[in-house]
């Protein structure tokens, strides 16, 4: 597939061949999330946003998998510097428990591994004087493992502070710290101490104009959570505050610059750790190589995932306990393949300037669908390559979608009423515009 000349092209989706696959998937599979009838064809022509299907349409993907997969599809970027990789078993170790090489030095080895992912990681987080990597298997397990060395490292800890809206994971830990949707968290248990606060999503508010409830009569409601600001809860006894920087899950809220220098003068203050979770924000999506990187707010741990390929969580040496055992993951972080795609997804984004790329596409979604006026549509956002587009209802926005996705575009929902958009990081302009014609279409068709 020539990607500088790839258009998408549909006939029906999904086609004969896809409900079969799908009907043969939910034989075994439990239920769960599937956002489109759509059925990749990983045998099937690709390149960058263009996929094929098992009845080969071609459409646009604008999740990346829910930017999972960063570069998209057979990306030369990363698979021309895995050509010569030779695959061998085991392919997934046991963790951190275990070492890996490939040599006698590892410092320049022909194919980066969980090491070498690690001393990248370290490079990139520098700026906040991070010197430590745990690897993992996902997300969620990197933020289970952020909440456990910051309470490891908090004298007394009871308390752990979330915001309305968060998503964090759906282990039964993150959960605790998810504030979306009902159905992620109903009747699981909650870890004890957890507080929430508003998460102030009004981009462009100041703390005279909050209306969320964050701001009011001059104080936060995070400072009036804390004992010397009249509150009822001991700072020291805060193990840890996490915030997604810009929220993924909940609608992709961007917060306002007062929101979030409030929240790095409370954790200064008071030393109290803040977790940044970075999963769907990290990586270069936002025109920065981590979204905390826009903001006033110094983290003490990033949790990652995604487009890193594997779980991560990044901290000082201070912060992680010494003592053997206290964190680990049997088989995380030991997927070698992962490691390096992850390995090599930084080391294009560094080297093909790829936030750059972010920061000009990104603008020329927003200038294309803000200059069209669609009809039904409230906001269009975004920082970098993360954007989101608002409807009036949630109806119109679920009709958007399919219609969508029958043009030959893949997006997603997010929030109550939002479609999020995760064009490749190296998108080109031309994507751009095709992209945008699609969802306009596909938006007028809804009117």
């Amino acid at each position: 597939m020539d990607r500088d000349t790839a258009e998408p092209s549909v006939r029906t989706v999904p086609g004969e061949a896809a409900q079969s696959w799908i009907e043969y998937h939910h034989r075994s599979a439990a239920p769960s999330e599937y956002s489109h009838e759509f059925v990749w064809d990983r045998t099937a022509p690709a390149a960058g946003p263009f996929c094929t299907d098992v009845d080969g349409n071609v459409l646009m993907d604008f999740t990346c998998h829910i930017g999972a997969a960063p570069l998209g599809y057979d990306n030369p970027k990363i698979l021309e510097p895995m050509a010569e990789f030779e695959l061998g078993d085991p392919m997934k170790i046991a963790g951190q428990d275990f070492y890996v090489g490939a040599g006698t030095s590892p410092t320049d080895p022909a194919h980066p591994g969980p090491s070498q992912l690690m001393d990248r990681l370290v490079e990139i987080t520098a700026h906040y004087d991070m010197d430590t990597v745990f690897l993992c298997n996902s997300g969620a397990e990197a933020v289970e493992n952020a909440m456990k060395i910051a309470n490891a490292n908090t004298q007394s800890p009871k308390y752990g502070i979330t915001f309305v809206g968060a998503f964090h994971g759906r282990t039964v830990g993150t959960l605790s710290m998810t504030r979306a949707k009902s159905v992620y968290t109903r009747s699981y248990p909650e870890i004890a101490g957890t507080r929430t606060v508003p998460f102030c999503e009004d981009r462009n508010c100041s703390q005279e104009t909050c209306s969320c409830g964050f701001f009011a009569g001059g104080d936060s409601q995070l400072g009036r959570l804390l004992e010397p600001e009249g509150g009822y809860i001991d700072p020291s006894e805060i193990s840890f505050l996490i915030l997604e920087p810009i929220q993924g899950v909940g609608g992709y809220n961007f917060p306002s610059e007062a929101f979030m220098d409030e929240v790095a003068r409370v954790c200064e203050t008071y030393d109290i750790h803040l977790i940044a979770d970075e999963i769907q924000s990290g990586l270069g999506r936002t025109g920065k190589l981590w979204a905390s990187d826009h903001y006033a707010i110094e983290p003490d741990v990033i949790a990652g995932g995604k487009a890193l390929r594997t779980g991560a969580t990044i901290s000082r040496s201070e912060v992680f306990p010494t003592e053997k055992n206290r964190i680990g993951s049997t088989w995380g972080g030991g997927d070698i393949l992962s490691a390096l795609q992850g390995a090599l997804t930084i080391d294009a984004i560094r080297e093909y300037d790829l936030c750059a790329n972010a920061v000009v596409r990104g603008a020329h979604m927003k200038e294309r669908l803000r200059d069209a006026e669609p009809d039904g549509v409230i906001d269009v956002r975004g920082r970098g390559l993360m954007l989101a587009v608002e409807f009036d209802t949630t109806e119109r926005r679920t009709a958007v979608v399919e219609e969508a996705v029958a043009r030959g575009l893949l997006t997603l929902g997010c929030g109550e009423k939002a479609i999020r958009l995760l064009p490749p990081l190296d998108v080109t302009e031309r994507e751009i515009d095709l992209g945008a014609d699609l969802l306009l279409e596909s938006i007028d068709a809804t009117a």
